[in-house]
């Protein structure tokens, strides 16, 4: 240890001070061979040298325990952080999809949903030249508005005007329960700012509240695809009724009923007294 290598070094630097060498005169060989001439190793100095070697393998050893302590901290922060924003520069990393309609981010959407959407909108390619393409994600970290990020990724894929004049995105947010419908100028002006309305405070946020995402996309993939086709929309989901009835009563119903009440027991009442008090006084008259 460092200690005990310490205190080697001064108890060699104190017996070669009790024992110095002998006085060397001459450099010749025949002086360094003289009888009672003998020839000491430096001690001191070796001794000394194993002592900073092993001060050196001390501060090295500490050093990597910490670069290893440092190097399983970054780890364990890199393997939490990626995820928060994994989703987002996934989505905008993505090639400009040529064969694919939907991309799936979230893992929202069943294998049969997916099938349901890519038929739907490869159909509508074909028979008017929109492309529309179905998105989903888990949340948005930096850009949090929906739109903004549609429109970001939107200008990703088509850069010109001229190219994203007919593409589209259908984009829902399973975390917030949003979702955003935008495109290039043909593609916005056949839509119109009622459906879009219409599909962002109806189908999206009715569907997603009851974590019915496979509906959601579908839905609003459906009207939007009416709508580009020139055919009737089928307008969004109902919203179920979740208000909840009354099982109590009102003072007002409760005065009712204790008026009710209170009349049948005088009435009952009277006729228990009164039918006997008569039928008494039948019989007392006849006699």
């Amino acid at each position: 240890t460092m200690s005990a290598a310490m205190a080697s070094c001064s108890h060699a630097g104190s017996a070669a001070r009790s024992n110095p060498l002998p006085e060397r005169r001459s450099r010749s060989t025949t002086a360094l061979r003289a009888p009672g001439t003998v020839w000491r190793a430096p001690v001191p100095r070796t001794v000394c040298k194993a002592q900073q070697e092993e001060k050196v393998g001390f501060w090295k050893s500490t050093a990597q325990k910490a670069a290893a302590a440092a190097a399983a901290g970054m780890l364990t922060f890199s393997s939490v952080a990626p995820l928060a924003i994994a989703n987002e520069f996934d989505i905008l990393n993505e090639d400009v999809p040529t064969k694919e309609f939907v991309i799936d981010d979230a893992g929202a959407l069943s294998k049969s949903g997916k099938k349901a959407l890519t038929n739907i909108l490869k159909t509508l390619e074909i028979k008017s030249g929109y492309r529309v393409t179905a998105i989903t994600t888990r949340k948005l970290e930096f850009e949090t508005d929906a739109f903004a990020f549609a429109d970001k990724v939107l200008e990703g894929w088509y850069p010109t005007r001229e190219i994203g004049d007919k593409k589209g995105i259908v984009l829902v947010i399973t975390t917030s329960k949003d979702g955003a419908v935008t495109g290039g100028p043909s593609f916005m002006n056949t839509i119109g700012d009622d459906l879009i309305d219409s599909i962002i405070n109806d189908n999206i946020p009715i569907l997603t509240e009851e974590e019915l995402y496979n509906e959601a996309m579908i839905s609003t993939v459906k009207r939007v695809d009416a709508k580009l086709s020139g055919d009737a929309d089928p307008g969004p989901p109902a919203r179920k009724d979740t208000s909840r009835k009354r099982t109590y009563k009102t003072k007002a119903e409760t005065d009712r009923a204790k008026g009710v009440t209170s009349t049948v027991v005088v009435s009952l009442l009277v006729i228990a007294f009164v039918v006997p008090m008569l039928q008494f006084y039948g019989y007392v008259s006849k006699d």
